[in-house]
């Protein structure tokens, strides 16, 4: 069944994991001006919760995806969660460059989970 849990939970989980490690990669540059070390040290605790929630939601999900595709739905996410973030906390603007980019990436994807 397409909308079961274990279907759907993987999904949800890798949505706020990759906002976890988004944060845990990106979130520092908006403070440039603090130390290097700080900023490892910051991020490696950040990305704790990111690993809590991305290696629950492989194990559900592999009762209903083939690693191929967990590991292509992450890619998208990923993808989706860097757009906002982005624009939301580093102030960047996405051109019709990104937007282009990103979809031919989401095509190509969609290949992943034909039959």
């Amino acid at each position: 069944m397409l909308f079961s849990p274990a279907a759907v939970w993987p999904v949800v989980m890798l949505f706020a994991s990759n906002f976890f490690m988004t944060f845990a990669w990106y979130g520092h540059l908006k403070h440039k001006s603090s130390a290097i070390f700080l900023a490892i040290v910051v991020s490696w605790g950040i990305a704790f919760f990111e690993y809590c929630l991305a290696v629950p939601a492989n194990r559900i999900g592999s009762a209903v995806y083939t690693t191929a595709q967990l590991k292509t739905m992450q890619e998208v996410i990923t993808l989706i969660v860097f757009s906002g973030f982005s624009i939301f906390w580093l102030g960047e603007n996405l051109t019709w460059n990104h937007a282009i980019g990103f979809a031919l990436i989401a095509i190509g994807a969609s290949f992943i989970f034909r039959a």
